[in-house]
């Protein structure tokens, strides 16, 4: 089966951005990256579209990784698609049974009949069984796409829940720091849904403002059917380039401020802050210790260790470990020994995972899991699922989560409040949302 690769000049990469996405919208499987020009997050793409499934694959976590390894290595195609975070139970011995209402399958790949990858003015496309003038209609089809000259707000009627009331954080965090006293751990992502219900939303226009809030270098938008993701993550979990993996966990995060010298005093802070850099240091020796289950010996490295990186709404601290493995490694392998990520689990991993569970409220499913996409040559590259609100169209339910790593130095009030930080762009965008 052979796809079609030609290549364009776009002139005006901005505009075209949002006609493709506007566009896509007419298919049942979307998957849409962009990067808001992060040059710095070594993206191989600026924006990248996948549409209109020629085949799909999705399970639940029984068994999903050799599923997922058999699907990747008959296709030999560029797969995109997601891992929920409750693959852990096809992982390790764990299971999940809290309250799902998203109803999100554990795992789903698709390969694509199109694919639009843009760098700078070239955009470079993939049909699979390209038939006739199809790519020159779709092109101009693009191009007289009409897209909104802003983002509008109204504002709403959506009822935001709390999955898990203040009293109830605080007694929850207690538990857990008595857990991380006693030793059983030493670090837990502890997480919390905010949820609305008998909800209807506009997914693309709430995706626009989400990511005109935040320009992360990860935003993601992801329709499956009546299932959307719309995602402002600044973090990547991992990538495969050659024989190199890389991975950025983020631990760590400051508000912003419009004041320049007080901006600049909250960077100084936040890299100098004990707790931050001690949170940052266990998961970094985390994923060094999962990086190296696939990793030629020796060749596990922290190229940059507690960098802080600025964002429209926060600064994060942000670590770079990189590994080398060798052309015999499948690269599910490399997925699998190191899912879920650790910046979303704690440490140790596997205890801080069966801890987590029965503290929160709500299976995470998509939410801390990651979106991305396999190449024809074994490549890949994926995000991590936060900053994102998650959307079940039939349902009519609507959610987003956020959480925060506790450790034996955290204060309840402190972690309370950063989660509210975190949350602030997905309930602002929420609050003025379009409606259908």
């Amino acid at each position: 089966m052979l796809r079609q690769v030609k290549t364009q000049h776009i002139s005006n990469p901005e505009a075209f951005k949002k006609q493709l996405l506007n566009w896509s919208q007419q298919f049942d499987e979307v998957i849409w990256l962009d990067s808001n020009d992060y040059a710095q997050k070594e993206s191989s793409y600026d924006a990248v579209l996948a549409v209109e499934a020629f085949t799909v694959f999705q399970t639940d976590s029984f068994d999903a990784f050799n599923q997922l390894k058999e699907y990747q290595t008959t296709t030999k195609d560029w797969l995109f698609g997601y891992l929920s975070y409750d693959l852990k139970n096809d992982v390790e011995r764990l299971s999940s049974k809290n309250h799902d209402e998203l109803e999100f399958p554990d795992l789903l790949f698709f390969q694509p009949k199109k694919i639009f990858l843009l760098k700078g003015n070239v955009l470079e496309t993939h049909y699979l069984n390209l038939v006739d003038d199809e790519l020159e209609e779709d092109l101009s089809d693009i191009k007289s796409t009409v897209t909104s000259s802003g983002v509008e707000t109204h504002e709403n009627n959506i009822k935001i829940k709390l999955r898990i009331h203040k009293d109830e954080y605080f007694k929850k965090l207690n538990n857990l720091l008595s857990r991380i006293y006693r030793g059983d751990i030493y670090e837990a992502n502890f997480c919390q849904e905010f949820y609305a219900e008998d909800t209807i939303i506009n997914p693309l226009e709430t995706y626009q403002q989400l990511n005109a809030i935040s320009k992360p270098p990860f935003a993601t938008f992801l329709k499956i059917y009546d299932k959307y993701l719309l995602s402002a993550s600044p973090e990547r979990y991992i990538k495969k380039e050659g024989l190199k993996i890389t991975s950025q966990p983020i631990k760590g995060t400051a508000k912003r401020s419009k004041n320049k010298t007080e901006d600049e005093a909250l960077i100084k802070n936040l890299s100098e802050d004990i707790k931050e850099r001690s949170e940052n240091v266990m998961i970094v020796d985390l994923v060094r210790n999962d990086l190296s289950k696939t990793a030629i010996k020796g060749s596990v490295i922290v190229e940059e260790l507690c960098k802080v990186y600025t964002f429209d709404q926060v600064h994060h601290m942000i670590s770079t470990v990189t590994s080398q493995v060798s052309d015999a490694t499948h690269p599910i392998e490399i997925i699998r020994t190191t899912f879920p990520m650790g910046s979303m689990t704690g440490a140790p991993k596997i205890s801080a995972m069966k801890i987590i569970e029965v503290l929160e409220e709500t299976k995470r499913g998509l939410y801390s899991g990651a979106v991305g996409y396999f190449t024809p040559d074994n490549d890949f590259d994926f995000n991590v699922v936060i900053r994102s609100i998650l959307y079940n169209e039939t349902n009519k339910y609507v959610s987003y989560s956020v959480g925060g790593a506790i450790t034996a130095k955290s204060d309840p009030l402190r972690e309370y409040e950063e989660c509210l930080v975190k949350a602030k762009a997905m309930r602002e965008v929420l609050e003025n949302a379009v409606m259908h």
